[in-house]
């Protein structure tokens, strides 16, 4: 069963426990808030023709004592005597998902609201002094415990390596592959990375256990202070619009769009850890029910795919996007498919008009089968 935290003395190195009772894991495996489609997606970065030489490579040669000296001197370090209260979130949060060494954590001064968990030997945790600013402790709590869990789940290589790729390792001669072979590495852990968001913000719901405070962090994300601006219920319905409005185009420019960003939309966010929160699979955590990391190598890797390619095709049947209706509709034969497509993009917005004039060969005998739609 999980623990409840309700007192003030030190457990396991850890001091500061929160004032209020949260549930703390032990032994808790990533495995257990992990998103199949960040394990998904890792899997395939990892099999990308390329990946292996150019990780290798940046391994040995990325100066992460110079990305530690960079922080340590121009960059506040989060302690019992600076910024203390981020301290004791830190530290709970470690405490919660029972993350045995502490992180060092700085704040940097960048008015643009960010947080990121780098390094390839041991994490750091950065937050910036516009994010520190424009959320309250609550918030802050979900997003620390957020960065605790990429380090936790050790996401921070990746991104280590991402951060060097797209800032400075594209314009390296040394890199033994083409700029093509270099950006198609770069995509796919752009394609990771924001699956990996997915993952970590369900660890900050755990370490928060506030799914409100959760929401309003990601409001605030997308819409800055004017909080009573806002409402949840219709910053939840943008999500649903965004994933069911438009037609093929519409389909086809939120990939590009999506494709240069290291986050997926706030908006998905927040409809993703809400629906999360909703399940069983959240509720059998709360109730100290998880993955351990004791049982981590016993894992196999066979359930693992399997669990992501369910996800996937739940995710495809379900989805209102006209392009995964269209993935649908394929696999699923429909009747009218061949119309649709003659009838360019518009014709999956709507149905045909029942008036419409039928073609040879299409929705006649008994051979046609499916929706119309």
């Amino acid at each position: 069963m999980g623990e409840d935290m309700s007192d003030g003395h030190e457990h396991n190195g850890h001091e500061n426990v929160p004032s209020r009772q949260r549930r703390r894991f032990p032994g808790i495996s990533s495995r257990a808030y992990e998103h199949p489609a960040d394990r998904s997606a890792l899997v395939a970065l990892r099999k990308l023709t390329g990946f292996d030489t150019v990780f290798k490579a940046l391994s040995g040669l990325l100066p992460e004592r110079s990305l530690r000296l960079l922080f340590l001197s121009d960059s506040v370090r989060v302690s019992e005597q600076q910024f203390t209260h981020l301290n004791d979130m830190l530290r709970d949060a470690c405490y919660i998902l029972d993350l045995e060494k502490v992180p060092p954590m700085y704040v940097n001064q960048d008015p643009v609201p960010n947080a990121m968990c780098i390094g390839l030997d041991e994490p750091i945790i950065v937050v910036t002094t516009g994010l520190v600013e424009l959320l309250d402790e609550e918030e802050m709590r979900a997003v620390v415990g957020h960065e605790v869990g990429h380090a936790l789940s050790g996401h921070s290589v990746y991104r280590t390596i991402l951060l060097f790729l797209t800032s400075l390792a594209v314009r390296v001669a040394w890199i033994p592959l083409g700029n093509l072979a270099i950006m198609a590495i770069v995509t796919a852990l752009r394609e990771w990375f924001r699956k990996s968001e997915l993952s970590a913000d369900r660890a900050g719901l755990l370490v928060g256990q506030d799914l409100q405070a959760s929401m309003r962090g990601l409001m605030k994300l997308a819409g800055g202070h004017h909080l009573h601006e806002m409402n949840v219920d219709a910053f939840l319905k943008q999500a649903e619009e965004y994933e069911a409005g438009g037609d093929l185009r519409d389909s086809v420019l939120k990939i590009l769009n999506v494709l240069p960003r290291s986050h997926p939309f706030t908006t998905v966010r927040a409809a993703e850890l809400k629906k999360w929160a909703e399940t069983r699979d959240y509720q059998r955590i709360m109730d100290g029910h998880y993955p351990r990391r004791s049982e981590d190598k016993d894992t196999s890797v066979t359930d693992s795919f399997r669990e992501s390619a369910s996800h996937y095709a739940t995710h495809v049947k379900s989805s209102k996007d006209p392009l995964m209706k269209l993935v649908t509709d394929i696999a699923g034969g429909a009747g009218d498919l061949g119309g649709r497509v003659r009838r360019g993009f518009g014709g999956f917005t709507s149905a045909p008009s029942n008036d419409e004039p039928r073609r040879e060969g299409e929705g006649d005998g008994e051979g046609d089968s499916g929706p119309k739609a």
